[in-house]
């Protein structure tokens, strides 16, 4: 189980608990002891108490709709009386793995501990997979058993067909901050999408490469040379946008404008209402589509329209019939809070394992489990 945000002691996203229940609820029911160790935050293998994991169990109590032991660490002898203890059925969570500096490190010692305490190894954390972590590579090789959940089983199915067999038409949407976090994976999905449709902040960079003028927009000038290489060597359509909202500053309450070119002192914000109708055509007209990174500022409410015209359209795709997967991160969260997750075909937990597995690299995580 990856960690849920919590704030004020209190779970404010219980997507990925949700999401770990199926396999925890499997195991529950024929008996076995189930012992969960996952992470929060970054700690820096230092005790945090706001990064503590105890308001996850209390959370996933009430889910499971039985009692979940806390334990106050990870290892050491007060963890091992507590699992001797346990009996059949009983649910028992780990402190926060991340606490150890330890994990991070994949450190020897520290995953015999954690072996010791199990029989049988599960992952059910695709958004760590990407991770050669203690918990999720270090252990595996000194625990009998081991296999995937539920969860990363179902990963799996849905964005491994994404690197080969996808039916066509086969689109590919990208958006977020960074044409630095996505280069390799646009190298990948190049040479099997039949378009690429590009927004969020990313989309300044590649419209400086094709000289169109943005403004003061968030532009990665050390990726332009990148960003012109993809557009010139592109065999397929690159779909780039044509309008967009735009402000002085990038928050809400202040005066919006729609315009084509971005003038001087003002900031690309959002996909504009062209842009959002070209792109809904593209993908209600597609078999196969997959889609990472929101296409504006979608957290102030006056740039969130982007993104929603994205997430409906997927939604409408859905119904038509096509597979549409959503790769994690931000615009998990964004088809989430608009009320759409259940209204596409897979929305994936791992935002950057997710791309990882795109960019057609081995998942450490994935291999642990195979060897």
């Amino acid at each position: 189980m990856r960690g849920a945000p919590v704030t004020t002691g209190k779970v404010k996203d219980d997507a990925r608990i949700r999401a770990a229940l199926p396999t925890i609820e499997h195991a529950v029911r024929r008996g076995a002891k189930v012992i969960l160790a996952s992470h929060l935050g970054r700690p820096e293998g230092k005790q945090v108490p706001e990064m503590s994991l105890e308001p996850a169990g209390a959370r996933l109590s009430q889910l499971l709709g039985r009692d979940v032991l806390f334990a106050d660490d990870c290892v050491g002898d007060g963890v091992r009386k507590l699992v001797s203890d346990l009996r059949e059925g009983d649910v028992l969570l780990l402190e926060n793995l991340r606490f150890h500096a330890d994990e991070e490190a994949n450190d020897e010692e520290f995953s015999r501990q954690l072996a010791a305490l199990a029989d049988v190894y599960v992952d059910d954390a695709f958004g760590t997979a990407h991770r050669a972590h203690a918990s999720t590579v270090g252990m595996v090789k000194y625990v009998a058993q081991k296999g995937a959940g539920f969860l990363v089983a179902s990963e799996l199915k849905h964005l491994q067909p994404l690197l080969k067999g996808a039916p066509k038409p086969y689109l590919a949407i990208l958006g977020g901050a960074k044409v630095s976090d996505k280069i390799k994976v646009i190298d990948q999905l190049l040479s099997r999408v039949d378009a690429l449709l590009i927004g969020g902040a990313m989309a300044y960079t590649f419209l400086s490469a094709r000289g169109v003028p943005v403004g003061s927009s968030r532009v990665e000038k050390e990726r332009i040379e990148a960003a012109r290489r993809i557009l010139e060597k592109s065999k397929v359509e690159v779909m780039l946008p044509v309008d967009h909202l735009v402000a002085r500053e990038p928050k809400g309450g202040i005066p919006v404008e729609t315009v084509a070119q971005i003038p001087e002192g003002m900031l690309g914000l959002d996909i504009g209402p062209k842009t959002r109708e070209a792109y809904r055509q593209r993908i209600i007209g597609a078999q196969t589509i997959f889609w990472n990174g929101p296409m504006g500022l979608f957290e102030v409410p006056e740039y969130a329209a982007g993104t929603r015209a994205v997430a409906e359209a997927l939604a409408e795709a859905t119904k038509r019939g096509a597979r549409t997967v959503v790769g994690g991160g931000d615009s998990a969260a964004a088809i989430a809070e608009m009320g759409l997750a259940d209204k596409v075909t897979h929305v994936s937990t791992g935002g950057g394992a997710s791309l990882e597995l795109l960019e057609g690299r081995e998942l450490p995580g994935i291999r642990a489990l195979e060897v």
